[in-house]
This record gives structure tokens, C-alpha cells and sequence, in this order.
């Protein structure tokens, strides 16, 4: 069974839609974890409240882009994951932390990157 974690910076539409398409869907795969960049991430309650691991990895407790992408990397990998979707995270990785994931991670945007960015395009 492939392990998913779902990185998100707030609501988390794009992971409950995972999450339930994993659930109802019959996916040999399960959440694994629900991670953000932000404490307040709403999608976070959605994802406790369905037994799903959560974390908090804050961004603006770094000094770095580097330094918090490898917390973050570092947070991910304690959860074994065979795939890694960002759905709705809205920061910007290193070249390293893509590298790291290299085929296993997917990004779930609403917009073309790096023409139209933010969540409103």
C-alpha cells in the first residue's frame, strides 16, 4: 500500500478531495500524514478528525527558505511516504527539496506557475 503525504497551507480542498478519493475510490494507498506551513491551516481539523497524522512545520520560524525546506524534508520523511502531493501549498520550494522527491511528488495548483501566481488568478 502506497503511503501519501499531503502538504497544504490552508483549507485543504485539494486534500480532502485526495483524501476521499483515496477512501472511496478503492486506491491501494492511504494518507499517511496532513502537513503545513501554517499552525492555522484550517485543513488541518479536517484531517485529525479523520485519524489522519498531522504536522506544522511553520515557515516564519525560519531564517531561510533553505532552512525551513529542510525541516520540512525532515518532517515528510519521518512519515515514509511513497508520494508526496502538494495540494494548495503555497510556497516555494528549493531545487534540493524537489530533487529529494524527485518522481514522487506532485503539485496540485489552481494556476499556472510562475506566470500567475496566488490563489485568486
Amino acid at each position: 500500500m502506497k503511503q501519501i503525504v499531503v502538504l497544504i497551507s490552508g483549507r485543504g480542498s485539494n486534500m480532502e478531495a485526495i483524501v476521499q478519493a483515496c477512501a472511496t475510490e478503492g486506491w491501494n494507498a492511504r494518507i499517511a500524514a496532513v502537513v503545513s506551513n501554517r499552525p492555522q491551516a484550517s485543513g488541518l481539523a479536517f484531517a485529525r478528525a479523520r485519524g489522519i497524522a498531522t504536522a506544522v512545520v511553520d515557515h516564519q520560524a525560519f531564517e531561510s527558505r533553505e532552512a525551513f525546506d529542510a525541516e520540512l524534508q525532515r518532517v515528510i520523511d519521518g512519515f515514509a511516504p511513497d508520494v508526496l502531493a502538494l495540494a494548495g501549498f503555497m510556497r516555494i520550494l528549493t531545487p534540493r527539496f524537489v530533487a529529494h522527491y524527485g518522481a514522487r511528488m506532485i503539485n496540485v495548483h489552481p494556476s499556472l506557475l510562475p506566470a500567475f501566481t496566488g490563489l485568486h488568478t
